[in-house]
């Protein structure tokens, strides 16, 4: 794989140009963007995935569900429906999408969840509900300028971090790194729990934000529960099993299962992984099967791996947590 990006450099200033002129010619006018009444908040990256837009989602819900009338706007990818769907007791990762289903799963009492690949017209639906929103976060759509958010919050990990990476097809970023200037908030994510002050300041120096951006960093808080459908295994209890994930990046998951000394085999698939028949006939052959909560949505309702499968929940943990909060709501309340 690295062999093949090294072979397609060529075709990388091709691409940093595409995607610059396109990002000027918004930045200009030229192309047009949307804005709203409705405040809305974007989350996404300059890279392709992994970056944890999906805690960070449900983060800004419990920032924000006990004050406003939230609703959560995602693509909904690899869903079999079409158009602008809202998640409902009848709903699955089929029609909505894992990451949004999960949202429902979990917050349903108190947010709306939609997706919409047409971002203008998922906006529009919702605003005209007699429900509407007082706040949309809007779920990766950092590239998608057609719709100009109000406030945007860019992901960029702390392993491999915007600064130090390339624009496709010889890096994984999707646009140059003068596409952070947009955003409001650079959240360097997935942190290592010992994180000192002299690693920040460095990390600080290299993002160069100006004096309207605030950085902050985060990282992974693991649950010590597992839990299913209906039981619950603490993560202390498990001995040996198998870990499935079908996320953009399972290292921080296996790291945090090794450093609690467990055994356990990885099948380890692409993110958005549809399990096919296949797939459920060799899982259902294993004794006891740890997830994500992504996944998790996408393997529940299998009748043959009901009483064995689990998912690990996880959180994340903001730094200056007040102050995120504080921008956050000063953005709001502007």
């Amino acid at each position: 794989m690295k062999i093949l990006r090294y072979i397609l450099f060529p075709i990388m200033p091709f691409y940093y140009l595409a995607t610059w002129l396109r990002n000027k010619l918004f930045d200009l006018g030229i192309k047009k963007s949307k804005s709203y009444s409705t405040p809305v908040i974007c989350v996404g990256n300059l890279s392709v995935g992994g970056t944890g837009k999906t805690p960070m989602i449900e983060h800004l819900i419990t920032v924000l569900k006990n004050e406003y009338k939230v609703a959560t706007l995602s693509r909904g990818y690899k869903r079999k429906t079409k158009g602008f769907q809202l998640g409902d007791k009848n709903g699955s990762a089929e029609t909505i999408g894992d990451e949004p289903f999960q949202f429902y799963n979990k917050f349903k009492e108190d947010v709306l969840v939609a997706v919409d690949a047409d971002r203008q017209n998922g906006i529009e639906q919702l605003m005209n509900l007699p429900n509407a929103p007082e706040v949309i976060l809007l779920d990766d759509a950092y590239q998608h300028r057609k719709v100009e958010a109000g406030f945007n919050i860019l992901l960029t990990t702390y392993a491999n971090p915007y600064f130090k990476d390339y624009v496709l097809p010889t890096g994984n970023l999707r646009e140059p790194r003068s596409g952070a200037n947009r955003a409001n908030i650079i959240v360097v994510t997935k942190c290592p729990d010992n994180l000192n002050e002299t690693d920040k300041t460095l990390v600080l120096k290299r993002i160069n934000a100006d004096e309207n951006q605030h950085v902050f960093f985060s990282n992974i808080a693991y649950a010590e529960t597992l839990l299913s459908a209906e039981k619950t295994m603490k993560v202390e209890d498990l001995t040996s099993f198998c870990l499935v994930t079908g996320i953009a990046n399972s290292k921080p998951l296996t790291d945090f299962l090794e450093t609690k000394k467990l055994k356990f085999d990885h099948l380890n698939f692409n993110d958005h992984h549809n399990f096919s028949p296949a797939d459920i006939a060799e899982l259902s052959k294993k004794e006891l099967i740890v997830t994500t909560e992504k996944d998790f949505m996408r393997l529940k309702d299998y009748e043959v791996l009901k009483d064995k499968l689990f998912y690990l929940p996880i959180a994340i943990a903001v730094d200056k947590e007040p102050e995120f909060r504080d921008t956050i709501k000063a953005y709001l309340t502007a």
